[in-house]
């Protein structure tokens, strides 16, 4: 089992994890990323949501993530 969680400090709301795993996280009128079901979703590249995220806000517990580095421009 995974747990999800999402740094609310960091956080842009840039909604790329929700377009990726919509069944986990929604952005709110906040504008930031909430977990709506922090246990996963079966579908989700978990690699892909945690590489994705701009502000490396997201982390996955219980489960390995490669964690790319991301190029600097």
């Amino acid at each position: 089992m995974v747990n999800v969680k999402v740094d609310y400090a960091t956080c842009s709301g840039c909604g790329t994890c929700q377009v990726l795993c919509p069944g986990v996280f929604e952005v709110r009128d906040d504008g930031k990323a909430w977990v709506v079901n922090p246990e996963g979703g079966g579908d989700c590249d978990w690699d892909e949501v945690v590489n994705s995220c701009p502000t490396s806000s997201i982390t996955v517990e219980g489960l390995k993530v490669k964690k790319e580095r991301k190029a600097v421009y």
